[in-house]
């Protein structure tokens, strides 16, 4: 099966169709399993970094903690934002983009996160549990073969991604001219239904991105794919993780 497309930006074809032909060592998926798991160590890192930072300035003022993580938001929204552009036009820089993109990340999760705890006790850590959930129920799915990737699976997860992301920036531009989508980050029932099928989505991304990091494997990518393929997952990680710290704060906002 010759798979063309997905819907994580980070997977395209011109980089995991190539005809590998190398000497070299070759990437393989423990490789990029272990690499995934050091860019979530660095995430975590990161992240503790800011969230100790918000909760010592909120203990000596309990409106300081925004004031002090809002430039370390700024960092690392357009930090993790440069790394990304960085590792998707040269793949071969990943092995030092990759993680630079997860210590970024960890700084905007960081941050974003406590602000939601802030707000929530234990919300944060619901969302954790539930994002590993979601990530080892869909690698069962997978390898499995209960989910199969074919190619209208793929298409219907690319149309599906496609037209969240278009609902998104629909709302980012309608914002400017005062256009009313509050219906989709309130805490009405259709908002909390949007949010749930945001997430479904995001997590057939999941599928997508484990058949891709297969092909690349199989294909004979050279080993620094290793650092390319954890960087992809990590990014769809990301995406999963806020969507569901979003569902959450809704369902919490309406207690």
């Amino acid at each position: 099966m010759n798979l063309t497309k997905s819907s994580n930006p980070v997977f395209k074809e011109r980089v995991f169709s190539k005809g590998y032909n190398t000497s070299t060592e070759v990437m393989t998926v423990n490789g990029t399993i272990n690499k995934t798991a050091l860019m979530l160590l660095l995430v975590v890192a990161g992240a503790v970094y800011i969230w100790n930072k918000f909760f010592t300035a909120i203990a000596v003022d309990p409106a300081g903690g925004i004031a002090a993580v809002l430039p370390w938001l700024a960092i690392g929204g357009i930090g993790g934002f440069i790394t990304v552009l960085v590792t998707v036009f040269r793949p071969r820089s990943s092995g030092i983009s990759a993680p630079v993109y997860a210590v970024f990340e960890g700084l905007l999760l960081g941050g974003i996160s406590a602000i939601f705890e802030s707000m929530y006790t234990g919300i944060v850590m619901r969302a954790v549990a539930l994002t590993l959930a979601v990530f080892v129920a869909m690698l069962f799915l997978y390898r499995s073969g209960i989910i199969k990737v074919n190619r209208k699976f793929m298409m219907g997860v690319f149309a599906a991604t496609g037209g969240v992301a278009l609902v998104y920036l629909m709302s980012f531009i309608g914002g400017f001219f005062g256009a009313d989508f509050s219906f989709l980050y309130g805490n009405s029932n259709f908002s909390i239904g949007f949010s749930l099928v945001v997430i479904g989505i995001a997590a057939l991304n999941l599928i997508l991105d484990f058949a891709f990091i297969d092909r690349a494997a199989k294909s004979g990518a050279p080993k620094y794919m290793e650092w390319y393929g954890a960087f992809g997952l990590m990014v769809t990680l990301i995406w999963l993780y806020l969507e569901i710290l979003r569902l959450l704060a809704k369902l919490a906002s309406r207690n």
